[in-house]
């Protein structure tokens, strides 16, 4: 079993090495679009496409990433295993790559460039990272699931600073700033926790704001809604629902829910532009138990299919 294992581990990669050779340079047109990225685990690659169904069943990548020599994160490449959150951030004008991966390794990585990390660290494989967030102050916040706890690196003050604080969260999943409330969320298997971050980039401090049980257990992810700033996706090994801040409560009656509501949806995101809803989750018969090849759009409502693929999250990646 393990041999066969391996066997169709390895046709995976094959059938996604047509892309490999795809440019540091994201397609505007591309951009255009919309786009979504992907954590792809069977190639250990972080993968970004444009959101048609063209793109996808050629597999037309507009860009990939993964740490190596050329980007300098050899020492950490290691740490790469089983890739777990990828999404796209800014600050001070330049955009980058925010990505974590199961074997220990985060990183905050400069796109479309790709070629070095504003901060990169081994955060520790038992802790099972599965969630990166870029502060205001150029710190970096992590969510590990099996270490059960938050922390906040001290980015700002390196590129391979490893101090930290850190907040316990029984299976950390998730972690997302809100600016307008200027706290930085976070989800766990039982509960979703507002932690205020204050002190210096140098030395900051996390205080626990506000704590609110999970109308289900199993936290998994956590994503802004955008233009709803009162609003967070949420979702969990029952279902996806949405926290509304002012009421402090969950609902599932949200435009769409029938096609976005259901079990084990390992990643939510609403695409800024056109409302569009993407969300994975895990796929039937896959020889990844946790992955899909598949993914699926509500408004309007549609699939797009990577065959062979071990997609883990995928999100929507404008910029």
């Amino acid at each position: 079993m393990k041999i066969m294992r391996k066997s169709l581990v390895a046709l995976a990669i094959m059938s996604l090495s047509v892309a490999a050779s795809a440019p540091a340079v994201a397609d505007a047109g591309a951009r255009d679009r919309g786009s979504i990225v992907i954590t792809e685990q069977a190639s250990k690659r972080i993968l970004v496409l444009p959101a048609d169904r063209a793109s996808w069943q050629d597999r037309k990548l507009s860009w990939s990433w993964a740490p190596n020599a050329a980007n300098g994160l050899a020492d950490l490449a290691g740490s790469w295993s089983n890739p777990s959150d990828a999404k796209l951030a800014e600050r001070a004008g330049q955009k980058y790559l925010l990505t974590s991966a199961s074997g220990g390794f985060a990183a905050v990585v400069p796109y479309p460039a790709g070629d070095r990390a504003y901060w990169a660290a081994n955060v520790g494989g038992p802790a099972n990272p599965h969630s990166i967030e870029l502060l205001p102050d150029g710190n970096v916040a992590v969510a590990a699931s099996t270490g059960g706890w938050v922390r906040v690196y001290t980015a700002s003050q390196g590129q391979r600073s490893t101090t930290y604080t850190e907040y316990p969260l029984v299976g950390a999943h998730g972690v997302v700033w809100d600016a307008g409330r200027n706290v930085l969320w976070a989800v766990g298997t039982d509960a979703l926790v507002a932690l205020r971050v204050t002190g210096t980039p140098a030395a900051p401090v996390v205080t626990e704001q506000r704590s609110v049980r999970l109308p289900s257990k199993g936290g998994h992810d956590l994503q802004p809604v955008p233009h709803r700033p009162d609003l967070l996706w949420v979702t969990t090994e029952a279902g996806v629902y949405q926290y509304v801040k002012t009421s402090d409560g969950f609902t599932q009656r949200y435009a769409g829910a029938r096609e976005i509501d259901r079990p084990h949806v390992k990643s939510v995101s609403t695409n800024p532009r056109t409302g569009q809803v993407l969300t994975a989750s895990i796929q039937e018969g896959h020889l990844c138990t946790w992955c899909t090849d598949t993914v699926r759009l509500a408004f309007p409502r549609a699939e797009l299919a990577l065959h062979g693929a071990w997609i883990y999250k995928a999100r929507w990646w404008i910029g």
